[in-house]
Order: C-alpha cells, then structure tokens, then sequence
C-alpha cells in the first residue's frame, strides 16, 4: 500500500469530537530535509504559520518528488496539466477531496493547507492537491492468563489490553498497521484490507487462505466499533497544497476467539507483527500513541502506573 501516516505523522493531542475547533499547531510539517530529499523548506516562524497572518516576504520552495510526477495510479496529474480539473471540497468521481477538517481554502487553483504554512509548495511525496486519506485500524484484546483470566496491572489494578502492532520497514518504528484509502473505497473497507494486507500477510495467501481469513475477519470488522480519531495529521510530507487526513478506528474483540484463531504473519509493508501490551511505556510514533491512549481510556484499561497520568490531556 502507499505509505499512510504510519511512520512521519504527528498529532496535536485532542478529542475526535472538537478538533474542529481546536487550533492546531504544525510541528512535523515544517522540518527539514523533506522526507527522501536534500529539499529545505522555507523558514516559517512561529507566530507567521497562520494564514490570517499577513506576510509579504513569504517565500515558499516548490517541490513534487519525481515519483509522484511519474504519474502512479494514487497520484494526481499537476494542476495545469491538460484535462485535469479537480473538484476541491467535495466527492470528485471515486477521489474523495472533501476535508474532515472542514472547508478549505483554494488560492490560484491551488489547495491551502488549513493548518498554515509549511515553507513548501507542490505535492512533496503525496499523491493527492488537498487532503490525502488513511485509515488506522487499532485492533485490541484483553490480556489473558494460561487459563483465560484477564490479567490486571499490578499496581493500576486495570486489565491490560493487547493491540496488533507493525514493525514497518521503511524506518523501523512499531505502529498500527494503517495504509492510505483508495479511490471509490470506503473507509471500513480500508481499514479491514490494510490489517489484513499488513497483520495477515493476506496478498501471499491462496484464494482458498483468503476466503478462510475473510470469514473470521469478518465478524470483528463488522461488529460495533469506536472511532477514535478523525481529521488533520501533522506531518513532515505536507505541504501548503497537501496533507494528511486519517481516521482511526478501535475493533475489539472482548471475548478473544477470534483473533486467537487468526495467524499473525508479517505482509506488504511491515517487517513484523505481534500482539503487544499496551502501556505508556510503549514506544510508537508519536500519534500512534495518542490514539492508543484514547482507546484505553474508552475501555477503562491500564495505560500508566501513574494515576495522575491517566487524566485526559
């Protein structure tokens, strides 16, 4: 799958349910060198990021890596190309260019990143003018003893719950096995295939495989779910004309019966998989972390040893 925000994304920390509200900040988007590059961004400071800011000198560097300019099936044509008219802020054929963050601004044709100033125009490494979708699906269990008791945290006294993590092989972090959404493709049925693409190994399998992992899969894809998380990631691939959107979904399975019967196998992007404890001492990349947190907190679960920590931020 095209990289989603796995590895390079950021989140300012708030709630899914006012961070339309909440002025978030850039962090990640406006260091340098660019990701894959040697580019150096313009230098913006801090209090010229907003766009209501008014700032005559601004000076941005354009860049669109050449693999994005070679034209994949996931990236659009540039914006004067011949035939080429987006439909910004809304569904445009099976391309969904429509913010979670809301209206954007469109400035000479051109996208505006609704955060601020990134001192880059262009695509960068992105596909996509405007907002660029994926889907995180955190998949959890509880932790269990030899003889299916839930283990509880000796000193939180909570149960310790389990998620399904990826050791990804571009830069060796552990993350949640995400991936980017595909054109007409909605976001449930990106959240399943990347799991199954990335925890399962499933592009490896025998169509007879496939069917048998569909099946068990299925029953905990579409049972009730939490949305954790939807809207603007802070990232170092966005620029003032892209960026990257996600929506992070929370699929537990209570009782464990079907994941036990579901063999983990590392596939397509990851380098490994494994059921891992969840706890503040987990070292994932930044957002990652964040949205493991909010799960514990929405199923009551350890996250610290420090009572005082589990407050919300």
């Amino acid at each position: 799958s095209n990289l989603s925000a796995n590895c390079w994304s950021h989140l300012h920390p708030v709630n899914m349910l006012n961070n339309y509200n909440v002025k978030f900040h850039h962090s990640k988007a406006l260091t340098s060198p660019y990701p894959g590059s040697r580019i150096e961004r313009g230098q913006v400071p801090e209090d010229k990021v907003g766009w209501l800011t008014e700032w005559e000198d601004y000076n941005p560097v354009e860049y669109t890596a050449k693999s994005v300019l070679a034209g994949p099936i996931w990236a659009d044509p540039q914006i004067n190309d011949e035939g080429f008219s987006p439909k910004f802020n809304e569904r445009d054929g099976e391309v969904e260019r429509k913010s979670l963050h809301g209206l954007y601004v469109v400035e000479n044709g051109r996208p505006r990143n609704p955060v601020g100033r990134t001192g880059l125009t262009g695509r960068g490494l992105l596909g996509r003018w405007g907002p660029n979708h994926a889907a995180d699906p955190v998949v959890t269990r509880w932790k269990r003893d030899r003889i299916g008791n839930k283990v509880a945290h000796p000193v939180s006294g909570k149960n310790i719950l389990q998620f399904v993590a990826i050791k990804r092989r571009d830069c060796g972090e552990w993350a949640i096995p995400g991936g980017m959404v595909d054109p007409g493709e909605k976001i449930t049925a990106t959240l399943k295939r990347e799991f199954e693409e990335e925890a399962l190994n499933s592009l490896q399998k025998s169509p007879e495989e496939k069917a048998k992992l569909e099946k068990q899969l299925q029953k905990l894809f579409s049972q009730e779910h939490l949305v954790v998380y939807r809207g603007y990631v802070d990232d170092p691939r966005n620029t003032d004309n892209a960026w990257m959107e996600t929506e992070a979904v929370n699929y537990h399975d209570e009782t464990g019966e079907t994941m036990d019967n579901l063999p983990l196998e590392a596939g397509d992007d990851a380098g490994v998989v494994k059921w891992v404890d969840i706890s503040e001492k987990l070292e994932l990349y930044a957002s990652h972390s964040y949205f493991i947190k909010l799960v514990t907190e929405k199923r009551g679960a350890h996250w610290s040893e420090d009572p005082g920590s589990e407050c919300h931020e």
